[in-house]
């Protein structure tokens, strides 16, 4: 043994010990409370198979076209735990557009825990409303529509549920 007693205030082996286990002790926490995090949360999979998806690409393209010669206007409003869709025909004075089959599925674009879908019931020409409710938070909902002759529209939106202010 020796006789070694530090004055106060020497830097001993101790005191640098103690600095390196306090060092690699807080990367280490950050490390594992990153990876619970991510191991947690959405993965990000948009399509199962990204071959597959990609083999109807062309009749994908072509139902946009078809969308688009339609020129149906589709407006999205959420307030008070109601989502409110409307729908019109072509042109900035279209026609509002009758007899619609709407749906609208809600989902995070961070993770998909709270997905769903919900039909819409026409409240007046054109308007088509359904209560729901929906957490704080970014939500993304998808516009469906098909006309009995079998026309469709697709749009995605995305808002803000903020339950202190009502939308």
């Amino acid at each position: 043994m020796s006789d070694f007693t530090p004055r106060p205030g020497q830097f001993t082996g101790r005191h640098m010990l103690i600095i390196m286990i306090a060092f690699f002790g807080v990367i280490i926490s950050v490390n594992l409370l990153m990876a619970f995090v991510a191991s947690h949360a959405w993965t990000g999979l948009v399509v199962k198979n990204s071959y597959v998806a990609s083999q109807n690409f062309n009749a994908d393209m072509a139902a946009v076209r078809r969308q688009q010669e339609l020129g149906w206007q589709a407006g999205l409003e959420f307030s008070r735990g109601v989502a409110l869709v409307s729908l019109a025909g072509k042109g900035l004075e279209g026609k509002p557009l009758r007899n619609l089959t709407v749906t609208l599925l809600f989902s995070r674009p961070t993770h998909e825990g709270e997905d769903r879908t919900v039909s819409l019931g026409e409240s007046e020409p054109g308007r088509y409303q359904v209560a729901v409710d929906l957490k704080d938070g970014l939500w993304t909902a998808e516009i469906k529509a098909r006309s009995a002759s079998g026309e469709s529209f697709r749009q995605i939106h995305r808002f803000v549920v903020n339950a202190g202010t009502g939308s």
